[in-house]
């Protein structure tokens, strides 16, 4: 018998066929199901601010656990500034294409503000990115478990704040005062929303499109290096406040919602979250009143002439 008329090849061979048309039927039904309930902006923002917070928050762990988990040096605050930037960069090349890779509940409401983005779709993205920032500290629990239950906290219990809650979220200083770092995690994000603008701005002096992602990564990197002193430049809601709700349930407790050692703050949560989303607003406006709105009219329509329209979700 020929193995053309084998009847184990010709069954293996419709078994292969009938894998094939369901894997192809549940490919269709899915991406009819993301297209239906506009899944893919929400997994692009939230696999996007995953990537920014798993890279950063990776770097933050490695440099404290490291000092005293391990004999080796693992990094110090450049590491930590260098690996916001990069995990930014990469995200942004994640998501770039689909939403224009917000990773920031502050980024997201500029945009709605400059007419880049549907009102509607501003709490979905803020909520995918939660969930990024939340899904990416779980990870990083997970892959430092053992160096965490490994670190020397000179009499603190691994899970407290006074010894890695850090990881996470950042804290201020002990000697910060409530207006101070308002005004850093103001003024923090108010220079990534300028920065911003200005790179994707298509009637200024706009970045190349694959130059784009590299560009915000080294504005991250740029704020870390010079305004991440009083509190760890959060300049992010989704970053701070997913992680730091991650740690109040996984052991830390509610303490993690206030600032322990400090002699002029108590309630610091709200701080990180609110304070950027006023920054992100103030660049909003001012970037629009100073910058935006004095383009020669001449640069605007050769602009339009050559089809630059600003990325636009609808």
């Amino acid at each position: 018998m020929s193995e053309g008329n084998n009847p184990q090849h010709g069954g293996i061979s419709n078994t292969l066929n009938i894998a094939n048309r369901a894997f192809e039927f549940v490919q269709h039904l899915w991406i009819s199901l993301i297209r239906i309930i506009h899944g893919r902006e929400f997994l692009a923002e939230m696999f996007a601010t995953f990537m920014l917070v798993t890279v950063g928050n990776g770097a933050v762990a490695q440099v404290i656990l490291g000092a005293t988990a391990s004999t080796f040096d693992f990094g110090s605050q450049l590491s930590i500034n260098l690996g916001y930037g990069l995990g930014g960069m990469i995200g942004a090349f994640i998501d770039g294409g689909v939403t224009g890779a917000h990773m920031n509940p502050a980024v997201t409401l500029a945009m709605a503000l400059r007419g880049k983005l549907n009102w509607l779709k501003v709490l979905p993205y803020w909520l995918s990115q939660l969930v990024g920032a939340f899904l990416s500290a779980v990870m990083i629990y997970w892959v430092y478990y053992d160096a965490l239950m490994a670190v020397d906290c000179h009499g603190y219990g691994q899970k407290s704040v006074n010894c890695t809650a850090g990881i996470w979220a950042p804290y201020p200083q002990p000697y910060l005062s409530l207006g101070t770092g308002f005004m850093d995690q103001f003024f923090g994000t108010f220079l990534l929303l300028l920065g911003i603008f200005g790179i994707t701005d298509t009637n200024n002096n706009e970045a190349k499109q694959g130059m784009k992602p590299v560009l915000v990564g080294l504005l991250i990197t740029a704020i870390g290096l010079s305004y991440g002193l009083n509190c760890g430049y959060a300049i992010n809601p989704a970053r701070d406040f997913g992680p730091r709700f991650f740690t109040a349930i996984a052991g830390w407790g509610w303490d993690v919602f206030v600032c322990v050692e400090c002699v002029h703050i108590r309630q610091w949560w709200w701080v990180p979250v609110v304070a950027p989303l006023v920054g992100a607003s103030a660049a909003s406006l001012v970037y629009w009143l100073f910058i935006e709105v004095l383009h020669p009219k001449s640069e605007l329509k050769k602009n339009e002439e050559q089809g630059y329209k600003p990325v636009q979700t609808d």
